[in-house]
């Protein structure tokens, strides 16, 4: 007797095109992404309309959302199988986002720790940042996700996505799925080279904080030549976050890059200093990102086939979204 095929478990993932790509989007998010079309049921965005809270005259959106499709293709997401698509294109995520921003409260918004960190630095924050919370989980909702792959920084997001579709869900019945989190720990956290207390970040203005995934040879090497390191033990090459934050981020990329252990790790670069620790972690850098830049240039240069891979994502993700769509509109609107 043939066994059923259980379905698959729904994932939603998402980035904004906003600047270059970093190593740690690619860490800490892209490298996973292949691996789990086998075990899900993916659903992969590139979040245009959360980009425009970050609205830059120097940022070219267009442009940036066919680069960061390029790359997703790059990394090995596979349209066939996958759900790939433009928030933008998708019209189901703004139509539920102002029925969600009806069941969020104004008190939970402001307690947002990105909102707060954000409008601390800037008197004209505009209300697209302070609702940025609810546009994700309309994201979420919209597809029934049964995952959400987030990093550490978006699960305060991620629990107010369930408290709001708990409320709704206990006034009209079952109709949203509780989303869960899949959170790598090892490379969810890859920090800047120039300051191992914060992320690295493409909206950093330190352009030697980060590795773009498009940076050159020489580009790695020097970036990586003058990250930061320790004073504590110069000749040691070993995992601590509080006395050595500096290697601690360097060791942990290398370990991500090499598939070993932390631990495995240490004991490679156990004779090792410094020097000739960065230049093998520049080398294992430059290996990785020269693979994938030529893969990215391949898909890039084809923009039909890109627009293409848009257009029947965007049909797929709408019809996907049909059903919750109609559901809630049955309970408020004629339809």
């Amino acid at each position: 007797m043939k066994k059923k095929n259980k379905s698959k478990k729904k994932m939603f993932s998402a980035i904004q095109p906003t600047g270059f790509l970093t190593l740690a989007n690619y860490l800490g998010v892209l490298k996973h992404w292949k691996s789990m079309q086998k075990k899900y049921k993916c659903i992969f965005c590139i979040a245009d309309l959360h980009s425009l809270t970050n609205l830059n005259k120097n940022i070219d959106i267009k442009e940036n959302t066919l680069d960061t499709l390029a790359f997703y293709l790059a990394c090995g997401v596979n349209p066939d199988k996958s759900i790939v698509f433009i928030q933008s294109h998708v019209n189901e995520h703004c139509k539920i986002n102002w029925i969600l921003n009806c069941f969020s409260y104004f008190g939970e918004l402001s307690r947002m720790t990105q909102f707060k960190n954000k409008s601390k630095k800037n008197v004209n924050i505009n209300i697209g940042l302070f609702n940025y919370p609810v546009l994700m989980m309309s994201d979420i909702l919209l597809y029934n996700s049964n995952f959400v792959f987030i990093g550490n920084d978006q699960k305060q997001h991620l629990e107010l996505t369930r408290v709001v579709a708990n409320r709704f869900n206990n006034l009209y019945g079952n109709i949203f799925t509780i989303p869960n989190s899949i959170i790598f720990k090892q490379g969810s956290k890859i920090m800047s080279l120039q300051d191992p207390s914060k992320k690295m970040s493409k909206s950093d203005k330190n352009n030697k904080s980060s590795i773009f995934l498009l940076d050159s040879k020489s580009e790695i090497y020097k970036k990586i030549k003058f990250a930061s390191t320790d004073s504590d033990n110069p000749s040691k090459i070993l995992y601590n976050l509080k006395k050595k934050p500096g290697i601690s981020n360097l060791l942990n990329i290398f370990s991500i890059l090499s598939n070993n252990t932390i631990l495995e790790s240490e004991k490679i670069f156990n004779n090792c200093n410094y020097y000739k620790f960065k230049k093998i972690l520049s080398n294992i850098i430059y290996k990785k990102l020269y693979s994938l830049q030529k893969k990215y240039f391949y898909f890039r240069k084809k923009k039909e086939y890109l627009l293409e891979i848009s257009k029947i994502g965007a049909e797929r993700a709408s019809i996907e979204s049909e059903s919750i769509i109609r559901t809630i509109e049955k309970k408020f609107f004629f339809v």
